[in-house]
């Protein structure tokens, strides 16, 4: 019995063994967890940037990559924000808000958004159902530049998704 727990106790192993264990930790065990824990999902560098979005008023300064629709939906990019732009005067900026726009919850009216080399300013802060929200109504075309940024809000769903929207209008 001594002889089996002797075996066990790493303490009692040859400097042979640690080495050989240390040598697999380290070409085996080591890029495993490289390659399935620390990469994103879909790296910023793979969208094509196109426009730059920037919000002082709560930290944000981020790329903005163009989206298209896709089997009617737009896919929302992982750390980094989507513009879709449908009609005249009108653009849809969104993220998650998990990520590019955390912050996003901290905006107030008259804040001021820097994008496409053009300043806007905060008019309207909602948070709607997602099931209630209209994206026709919300993407029809303005008589002014308008942004709406929009963003994940209310409880979380098992599927990743949330319960409702933060849309934030700006002109």
């Amino acid at each position: 019995m001594r002889s089996v727990l002797g075996k066990l106790n790493p303490f009692s192993w040859s400097n042979r063994t640690l080495r050989l264990l240390a040598t697999l930790i380290y070409l085996i065990i080591l890029p495993l967890y490289i390659l399935f824990s620390l990469s994103p999902a879909k790296a910023a560098e793979d969208y094509p940037i196109t426009a730059h979005l920037t919000i002082p008023s709560i930290a944000l300064d981020v790329a903005v990559t163009p989206l298209t629709v896709q089997n009617n939906e737009l896919e929302t990019p992982d750390y980094i924000v989507g513009s879709f732009s449908h009609r005249p005067n009108k653009t849809l900026l969104i993220a998650h808000s998990t990520t590019a726009f955390a912050n996003l919850k901290s905006i107030r009216p008259g804040d001021t958004i820097h994008y496409n080399q053009r300043n806007y300013h905060v008019i309207h802060i909602t948070t709607s159902a997602k099931a209630d929200i209209n994206m026709a109504t919300l993407l029809q075309s303005s008589s002014t530049p308008t942004l709406v940024l929009m963003t994940c809000a209310g409880q979380l769903l098992p599927d990743s998704d949330a319960t409702h929207r933060l849309i934030v209008t700006a002109v």
